[in-house]
């Protein structure tokens, strides 16, 4: 007889040690050209509740120069691309949007895997209707702790939006890396071990069984799905770790058992064939801009 194992978290581990964090930016109606130029390490969440939109962008940004959208319709930026709405000037466009901070910036994983600007219907994401309406009654008036709701009840859409694209990496135009593995049963619950456990000395055997299947074909999955080999996936993911526990003011020393090496010297050795800059340099000059305080 056959045993299904039990359905695993795919992100929690992942927003644990890479949060993202929402800020409520703008709610009501545009008019007119309106110009976007996040900063490097913020996105934007934008949400059309009514009306229709064109989008526009300057060229050389690996993404489409113009989209055009239909309410309600969802538009998420991962990283920072600059953009520019138009509108009609006399219907105008209904809109609820929010700044996104993701910690390490360009070195998030999420960041490093998804595609420029996704775009999709606020009907296909399962199980939104809820969060969406708790939030546009939020920013429809001003009342005690609306923004600082607004903005827990955007992170809870992006959740669900990130959610959505691990179920449909195809239907969003992803391509090859962290999102299309995780999208696989058997090799998400490879790569879910690597994020909890990234100190384990794990070798393609191992992370094989977990996924259930031989060594042979869990390399060539995970080679095809998410474009590196299993090893290159933890080496990244370790280094990753590193940066954000330098950042937060850990020192090399305290990362080393964490992060599965076997002394600083060799985790800066790693960590400098990356990122080519040494732990100090890479701190002193790598930094991206804080997310807001809480």
């Amino acid at each position: 007889m056959t045993v299904t194992p039990p359905p695993i978290d795919r992100l929690s581990s992942l927003l644990e040690r890479f949060p993202v964090r929402a800020e409520l930016s703008f709610t009501g109606t545009l008019c007119g050209v309106q110009s976007f130029t996040p900063p490097p390490g913020m996105g934007y969440l934008h949400l059309l509740r009514r009306g229709t939109l064109d989008v526009t962008h300057p060229p050389r940004q690996a993404v489409p120069l113009r989209l055009h959208l239909r309410a309600p319709a969802l538009l998420f930026y991962p990283r920072a691309i600059a953009h520019h709405f138009h509108n009609p000037p006399i219907e105008g466009a209904d809109f609820t949007c929010a700044q996104l901070w993701f910690e390490g910036g360009q070195a998030h994983p999420l960041v490093r895997t998804l595609p420029g600007a996704i775009v999709l219907s606020l009907d296909e994401v399962e199980g939104l209707g809820a969060s969406l309406e708790l939030l546009f009654a939020e920013t429809a008036r001003v009342r005690c702790g609306h923004r600082l709701l607004a903005d827990r009840l955007f992170e809870v859409v992006l959740i669900q939006t990130l959610r959505w694209l691990l179920d449909h990496p195809r239907e969003a135009g992803v391509p090859p890396g962290l999102v299309t593995g995780l999208s696989d049963p058997r090799l998400a619950r490879a790569i879910v071990a690597m994020h909890d456990a990234p100190g384990e000395p794990w070798s393609v055997e191992q992370l094989a069984v977990v996924a259930g299947m031989s060594r042979t074909g869990f390399t060539s999955l995970f080679r095809q799905l998410v474009g590196q080999t299993p090893a290159d996936y933890l080496s990244d993911w370790r280094i990753g770790l590193a940066q954000t526990g330098l950042a937060r003011g850990s020192s090399i020393k305290q990362l080393t058992s964490e992060l599965g090496y076997a002394n600083p010297s060799a985790l800066s050795r790693a960590f400098a064939a990356k990122t080519g800059h040494s732990p100090r340099e890479w701190l002193r000059g790598s930094l991206p801009p804080a997310p807001p305080a809480r």
